[in-house]
């Protein structure tokens, strides 16, 4: 009697198993079916792209929509490709600076005040960016930096959200292991660079992905400070894009398809230590 209710609450959880394997690929689907949509759009004539019912597999393949796409004579998309990449990659190394020394102090170094001055960091957080934008404008005009890809670079490096990611990964590492190095008369360059940063690979690859989807989806802060076509990026090239093409959607998705590649390689490249990260970054508060 035991063994055959084992097998039949094995059978059950099996099913239950196929039901949720069913309803997430249907979700999965569900979700990707834009993706889709938009690479297979890419790949046809302007004429076909708004054809009912949908036509996934194009009867020719116009592969020629992307050669257009990254050399017109209007506005080549490989200008704004390397611009975004720039600005990225620049912001990047500064968030990774920022984040990793402020959120060793606010963890490792006692000072007066750390509780509260981390606290108004977070507080940074619930100010809407449009907010600032006006000052921002003002502070950029008057230092120079008004169409300059430091004006995206520069705010984009103070990220609040990876600070206080860090600080929450810090605190699960062991104390004893600064403890000991202080002991030994190590400094606090030492401590950062040789012990706490290489146990916290997982909570970099987060901050390196987070700030990198913000960074290349940046939209407002691009439209308002940079008015110069050259040092576009990916979403004012795709806008200047669409002015040009406007009829042509076909184009528009090649460059949409283009652009969207770049964030499935890096974050299929490192989901693996941004789960860790986030994960670990709850186990002490």
């Amino acid at each position: 009697m035991g063994q055959f209710l084992r097998k039949n609450k094995e059978k059950n959880k099996f099913i239950i198993k196929i039901i949720l394997t069913v309803i997430m690929a249907a979700g999965a689907l569900l979700f990707i079916t834009p993706l889709l949509w938009m690479v297979s759009a890419s790949l046809k004539k302007a004429g076909e792209v708004f054809a009912y019912p949908i036509k996934w597999i194009p009867d020719e393949f116009m592969f020629s929509n992307y050669k257009f796409v990254w050399m017109n004579k209007y506005y080549p998309f490989y200008i704004a490709y390397y611009n975004s990449i720039k600005v990225t990659f620049l912001t990047i190394i500064g968030a990774l600076f920022i984040c990793t020394t402020a959120a060793y102090a606010f963890t490792m170094i006692e000072f007066k005040g750390r509780n509260a001055i981390f606290m108004m960091f977070l507080a940074t957080i619930m100010i809407p960016p449009q907010v600032t934008l006006i000052p921002r404008y003002a502070l950029f005009y008057k230092f120079n930096l008004y169409n300059n890809h430091l004006a995206l670079i520069l705010p984009g490096s103070f990220f609040v959200l990876g600070i206080f990611l860090l600080r929450q990964f810090y605190l699960s590492i062991p104390m004893e292991l600064p403890e000991s190095a202080k002991i030994d008369g190590a400094s606090h360059f030492v401590i950062l660079t040789r012990i706490i940063l290489p146990v916290t690979k997982p909570a970099m690859v987060s901050i390196i992905i987070l700030v990198f989807i913000t960074m290349w989806n940046e939209y407002l802060n691009p439209l308002i400070f940079i008015t110069k076509k050259q040092l576009y990026t990916i979403p004012l090239g795709l806008q200047a894009l669409l002015d040009d093409e406007m009829r042509n959607y076909n184009y528009i998705m090649a460059a949409a398809s283009s652009a969207i590649v770049t964030v499935i390689v890096v974050f299929l490249s490192m989901q693996k230590y941004f789960i860790q990260g986030i994960t670990r970054t709850g186990i002490k508060g």
